[in-house]
């Protein structure tokens, strides 16, 4: 485990149950943070018609360097943190806010969108840039992931990323706290916590990856292999889940990334290992 997450691991905990919320600085280096900012220009470019606040997991399953950003060893040390030693992907999501329109996030509790049982998952929000409440951080309700799951409602009169806002009679905003952020910090939250962001109106970008990280005993509840589902670390329980293999780097149809040749070899090797927990190509 990091020397980062290993010195502060009980403090973490014990601020996660607490509040439902907690930062951990630098845990990633601003090597990987240029790439995941290049990453994003990268998709954008592949995608044009997707705004930077909308790219979802769907488009991860043959992305090497996003499924080698989420499996780095320092982010599943703190997702071991707070989850086990076994950790699997549920989904993974770039909110990239730009200049000036990048749209808000309403109020609302995660795992009322997840289909998850049991609720047994981690959220860490890993920062790319300099965020704060200029240009629409992360705002959270402390104490709030006491609360059970809310039902929420369609919201389309404000531009906005989820398109739903749970019942503002549940959320006392006077307690909002802003999480202010510098690349390479991970704030880390709990399915039930409310919270939410205010739009970018600011001349900077806000980029983040949101990593939804579950237990490999957390069931995902889908007819169909989810296309996000990868096993990171340890051991999968058979028949609960199934797992996508990692993708290995082409050039030409990948984003090119340091280390992708090595990437590969330990791809293979992981994927051999994992075989039994693989859904088919």
């Amino acid at each position: 485990m990091s020397q980062v997450i290993e010195e502060y691991r009980d403090g973490l905990r014990g601020d996660y149950r607490r509040e439902g919320y907690v930062v951990a600085q630098g845990v990633i280096d601003q090597s990987l943070v240029d790439e995941a900012r290049a990453h994003i220009r990268w998709l954008l470019d592949r995608h044009p018609g997707v705004r930077p606040e909308q790219l979802h997991s769907e488009l991860m399953q043959d992305d090497p360097f996003w499924v080698r950003l989420i499996s780095d060893e320092r982010l599943l040390d703190v997702a071991e943190t707070f989850i086990g030693p076994n950790v699997a992907l549920f989904a993974s999501h770039y909110i990239a806010k730009r200049p000036f329109d990048g749209q808000s996030v309403l109020w609302h509790q995660d795992g009322g969108f997840w289909p998850l049982e049991p609720m047994e998952v981690v959220t860490l929000w890993l920062s790319l840039d300099e965020v704060d409440q200029e240009n629409g951080c992360l705002r959270m309700i402390p104490g709030t992931q006491k609360l059970d799951i809310q039902a929420t409602h369609e919201r389309k009169d404000v531009d906005n990323v989820l398109g739903a806002e749970m019942d503002l009679s549940q959320v006392d905003e006077d307690r909002a706290v802003d999480v202010v952020l510098r690349p390479g910090d991970v704030e880390i939250h709990h399915p039930n916590l409310i919270h939410g962001s205010h739009a970018n109106t600011s001349s900077r970008w806000r980029r983040g990856l949101t990593i939804r990280y579950i237990p490999t005993s957390t069931r995902i509840l889908s007819d169909k292999p989810f296309p996000s589902a990868f096993l990171l670390r340890g051991e999968a329980l058979p028949g609960v889940n199934e797992y996508q293999p990692w993708p290995r780097y082409r050039a030409g149809d990948h984003m090119p990334f340091s280390g992708k040749e090595e990437w590969n070899d330990s791809s293979e090797e992981w994927n051999d290992r994992m075989k039994a927990f693989l859904v088919s190509p």
